[in-house]
């Protein structure tokens, strides 16, 4: 019976506040083409109806991307040849995935204080990083 060996990156090479904000912006953008296309199609365009699947169609593309089954990448990120890793190099696990979720949303719900501190902090990890135990490096 064959085990999967988990995949260990390099940990030195961390990415800084740009970079990351450029691939967000990326994700973003195709979440928002996405979730604009579903709310037209299952709630005639409402929005306000729509925005429990916009929650679950974010925890779903970034709890797969980040984690092993998306090899810690999302569209963004791997067209920025990036990628999130734990503080040991191993990929994420989807529990780590989803914790690192919950932490990105409190890092942008206190007035985008969380993500910024990734500009400002020696290993260049926001909150979200620090709540999960995660590195975003060079892919």
């Amino acid at each position: 019976m064959a085990t999967a060996v988990a995949m260990t990156y390099p940990t030195t090479d961390k990415i800084g506040f740009w970079r990351r904000a450029v691939a967000y912006i990326i994700d973003a953008v195709l979440l928002t083409i996405v979730s604009q296309v579903l709310y037209s199609l299952l709630f005639g365009g409402d929005q306000v109806r729509g925005q429990g699947l916009g929650l679950l169609i974010d925890v779903a593309y970034f709890g797969y991307f980040w984690s092993s089954y998306g090899n810690g990448q999302t569209l963004g990120m791997r067209a920025l040849g990036i990628r999130v890793v734990r503080t040991d190099g191993t990929e994420l696990t989807l529990t780590t995935a989803l914790i690192r979720f919950v932490g990105l949303v409190i890092s942008l719900a206190v007035i985008l204080i969380g993500v910024i501190w990734v500009a400002f902090d020696a290993n260049k990890q926001g909150w979200h990083d620090k709540i999960a135990g995660t590195y975003v490096v060079k892919a």
